[in-house]
């Protein structure tokens, strides 16, 4: 099997990832993952150094498989949620998309990202940005996400965050 992933057809990845997010098809982005998939975004120890370790140091969001991507997309879905009703509107703007590394059936992709979101309950907005690092795994399927690490640079929350605003 080919594990040629060029450099365009990563960054489409991402985009598609991205449009899926802001359209708030939930379940097709959802599929994208890897049954094992890491979705992480790390909490700040200080100004400039990151948690290292979501298993024992604190984390604004992690999820260590897909099915719990799932759960977390029926609270956000279900309107049992108060915090997340209505949902946001997002616009995500993914950039500066590089192919770090490739090796096996594995591509490591390195971007920067940024996602205006606006919250209809409060009529206010919002722009997170940092970096994405995403694991992608060449699986019968095509192409998955098996490990997915934000970078919140920006981690001052107004009132909510959740996986579909960054």
């Amino acid at each position: 099997m080919s594990t040629a992933l060029t450099p365009a057809a990563a960054a489409e990845f991402l985009y598609r990832e991205a449009l899926l997010l802001d359209r708030q098809r939930f379940d097709d982005w959802v599929g994208l993952y890897a049954d094992d998939a890491v979705y992480w975004i790390p909490a700040w120890k200080s100004e400039h150094q990151p948690t290292d370790n979501p298993d024992t140091e604190l984390s604004l969001l992690y999820c260590a498989s897909r099915s719990a991507l799932v759960d977390r997309v029926w609270r956000l879905t279900s309107n049992l949620s108060v915090a997340s009703m209505p949902l946001a509107r997002t616009s995500h703007s993914v950039t500066n998309v590089l192919v770090e590394r490739a090796e096996g059936d594995c591509v490591e992709v390195c971007s920067s990202w940024s996602s205006h979101v606006y919250n209809p309950k409060y009529k206010s907005q919002h722009v997170y940005f940092g970096s994405y690092e995403h694991t992608l795994r060449r699986e019968d399927a095509g192409w998955k996400i098996a490990r997915k690490k934000i970078m919140l640079l920006n981690d001052f929350i107004p009132t909510v965050l959740d996986l579909y605003m960054v």
